[in-house]
Formats: C-alpha cells, sequence, structure tokens
C-alpha cells in the first residue's frame, strides 16, 4: 500500500468515523444535561422565542463593541465563508463528497478555486497573528494554536498540491488528505466543536437574558 492509498483509504475513513461519531457523542452529552430547578418567575413570556433568535442576532457584534471587534469579526467572516466555498465548491472536493453522498454539482473554475484557498489562508493567518499579537485579550491555550494548525495544514498542503510544489505530486496530495484526516480526527475533540457549540451557547444565554427581563 502507498501512503496515497492509506491517506485515501484508511486514514481518511477512519477519521471520518472518528468526526461522526464523537461529534454525536458530545453533542449528546449537551443536550442530555439537565437544568436546575428554576426558582424565578420568568419577566418575559417569549424567552425560548428570543433565545433561538439570538443565535442569528448576536452573529454580528453589538453596536457598543463594533469599533473594537470589527477587524476581528470581518477576518473571521472572510476566512469561514472562503473555507466553505473551497470545500464544496473545488471539483476534487466536490467527486470526494459525491463518493460518499452521491450527490454532485458544478465545481468552480480552478483559478476561481486557487483564489479563494489564498483568501481563506490569508484570513486565518491574519486571525492568527491578532492573537499572538494580543495575548491578554485571547488567554490563548496550546489546543487553540493546535487547531489553528491543523486548519491550516489541509489549505497550504492542497495550495501546494495544485502547484505542484514540494514532494511528487502523489506524495503531496497523500499530505493533502492526511491533513484533512487530522482536521476530521481532531474536530470534535478541540475548539473547532464551536460549528456546533454556538447555536446552544448563544440560544442559552438568549433564554437566560430574556428570563431576566434583559432586553435582547
Amino acid at each position: 500500500m502507498t501512503l496515497l492509498d492509506f491517506a485515501r483509504g484508511p486514514a481518511i475513513h477512519w477519521s471520518l468515523i472518528i468526526l461522526i461519531v464523537g461529534t454525536i457523542w458530545r453533542l449528546l452529552g449537551v443536550l442530555v444535561l439537565t437544568r436546575g430547578a428554576d426558582l424565578s418567575r420568568p419577566r418575559d413570556a417569549f424567552g425560548n422565542f428570543k433565545g433561538y433568535r439570538t443565535v442569528f442576532s448576536r452573529s454580528w457584534p453589538s453596536g457598543e463593541f463594533t469599533t473594537t471587534t470589527r477587524y476581528q469579526t470581518a477576518m473571521a467572516y472572510v476566512f469561514h465563508i472562503a473555507t466553505l466555498i473551497v470545500v464544496i465548491g473545488i471539483v476534487p472536493h466536490i467527486e470526494f463528497i459525491t463518493g460518499l453522498t452521491g450527490a454532485s454539482w458544478p465545481g468552480l473554475p480552478n483559478a476561481a478555486g486557487v483564489a479563494l484557498g489564498v483568501i481563506a489562508l490569508a484570513s486565518l493567518l491574519a486571525l492568527i497573528m491578532r492573537r499572538v499579537s494580543r495575548p491578554q485579550v485571547y488567554c490563548s491555550s496550546w489546543g487553540d494554536y493546535f487547531s489553528w494548525v491543523v486548519v491550516a495544514a489541509p489549505l497550504v498542503t492542497g495550495l501546494m498540491a495544485f502547484a505542484h510544489l514540494g514532494p511528487r505530486y502523489e506524495t503531496m496530495l497523500a499530505i493533502h488528505i492526511l491533513s484533512a484526516a487530522l482536521l476530521f480526527a481532531w474536530f470534535p475533540f478541540g475548539k473547532l466543536m464551536h460549528a456546533f457549540w454556538f447555536v446552544f451557547s448563544r440560544a442559552q444565554s438568549g433564554v437566560a437574558y430574556a428570563h431576566k427581563g434583559v432586553r435582547i
């Protein structure tokens, strides 16, 4: 078995299993948590509705924080949108998804895919540099930086494979797939779970604030 065969076979398949099982396990762990007894009378009868509304209304910071957080917010949106388009819009990725689900759609031109990959990587590096330059604000742990590396690796190796940089193409492609496998396997255990957690945390905060009569 060559390195590319291993990456395309056991590595990516087992990483997807870990991703799915680990994510379900952690989501169930949150959903089965019991809430304590409610000892106060709700001040807002629409607390649950406002909790769900908060999931969307807090997708952009409140006006009081816009000036100080707009760089972070803008770069985060650029990174997430560009990365999502790269993941579901490049032809090789679409073929991989088709092999798993049977779904298919037209892919982006190569130039557009490369441009979006560069934008995603540049915005990610901008976010990392901001975090490094302001440790007193972010209070980062090793897990934060490891997650950054795990996310950056598929972008870097994918661009290198497309440009035929580094080792021969088959080896570089294998490294790219292995980096994606590492991302899948790490996803349920690191900060990347915020892709799901943000829904629960915002909704819970919205319900709690509405319960206390806070305007949200």
